[in-house]
């Protein structure tokens, strides 16, 4: 088997077990001439599965685009499952995020969300691992954290802080049930969406930033009432970097996710589409969370720091207390 049937088997095997994929449906496949061959595999697999398909290519003299091309808008009608196999700018998060503002207004579509997406990750570990295995281990982690108040999050780089959880239950891209819902690709992971006004301390983020890869240095983030009131590295153009990043606007700087990996077959690539699937990871998000249950932030972007071995001491409403994660490890 070369490469492309490879990749095709893989894409076809992450429609069907994390999209829920049949042959009635009608699949758009968002790509760019960056991750061609990724998003021609998803394509060739739609088709050979016996669904419709059509394959669009982001207009590249446009990149990093600001607005959803009409042309792409107008293809959203009729189409059951979505797949956005593109290369992940950090100045098209913006975009990303009025995509999918019209992909889910439709009410009837499935999205596999691919931002970043390569051709290790297609053939190597990933995708390809035992779907309903690590479903039965993320489910069970959000059970959980059912009627949790707050979460007190440490680790080994650092990270000490207080997050505020109580009624923003937790959901989980390794399968899909119902339309109008999102799931990146490689999937594996569960999140939540924090209060927005409550949350404190110090995260240190010693492992990748979303859009931006590795850090050379760790960065400190520093909050206040769920917002960053400041941040430090001894990387000072990576500080410069995030400062612009997350002054798009007044929301950017808010809390957005706690996110827990759970991908046995993710490694840590500095690629934060597989990166935040890893096990013994979180990360947290600052930005546009609305998509989450009970979220709030509205911002035009959203934003992922990641740190490893993270420590979860999770409070419950009626004020009992359980570690459900130490150093890393799922207790």
């Amino acid at each position: 088997m070369n490469e492309f049937e490879k990749m095709k088997s893989s894409a076809q095997n992450a429609m069907i077990h994390v999209l829920n994929l049949i042959q009635e449906d009608v699949v758009l496949v968002v790509t760019d001439k960056h991750t061609k061959k990724e998003g021609e595999a998803f394509y060739t697999a739609a088709i050979e599965y016996g669904c419709k398909a059509h394959i669009y290519f982001l207009p590249e003299k446009d990149r990093p685009l600001l607005k959803v091309p009409s042309e792409l808008s107008s293809l959203v009608d009729g189409k059951t499952v979505v797949i956005n196999a593109i290369k992940g700018f950090s100045e098209e998060t913006p975009f990303r995020i009025k995509w999918m503002d019209v992909v889910l207004a439709t009410k009837s579509t499935r999205v596999g969300h691919c931002p970043g997406i390569t051709k290790s990750m297609m053939i190597e570990g990933p995708m390809n691992i035992d779907y309903e295995k690590m479903a039965i281990s993320a489910n069970k982690m959000i059970n959980s954290f059912d009627n949790a108040k707050q979460v007190h999050i440490t680790a080994p780089g650092g990270t000490d802080i207080i997050l505020y959880i109580e009624d923003r239950g937790f959901s989980t891209d390794v399968k899909l049930i119902d339309a109008s819902h999102i799931a990146n690709i490689p999937c594996g992971e569960i999140w939540c969406g924090p209060v927005e006004t409550e949350g404190d301390g110090l995260i240190v983020c010693d492992g990748s930033i979303g859009d931006i890869g590795k850090v050379s240095k760790p960065l400190k983030i520093f909050l206040e009432k769920g917002k960053i009131i400041n941040l430090e590295s001894d990387d000072q153009k990576l500080v410069d970097e995030v400062e612009k990043l997350i002054n798009i606007d007044e929301e950017a700087r808010i809390v957005g996710e706690l996110g827990i990996g759970f991908n046995p077959g993710a490694k840590l690539s500095g690629n934060m589409l597989e990166d935040e699937k890893a096990l013994q990871t979180a990360h947290v998000a600052f930005g546009n969370n609305e998509d989450m249950v009970g979220g709030q932030n509205k911002s035009k972007t959203h934003r992922d720091f990641l740190f490893y071995k993270p420590t979860m001491k999770v409070t419950y409403k009626d004020g009992s207390s359980k570690i459900l994660l130490k150093d890393g490890d799922i207790l």
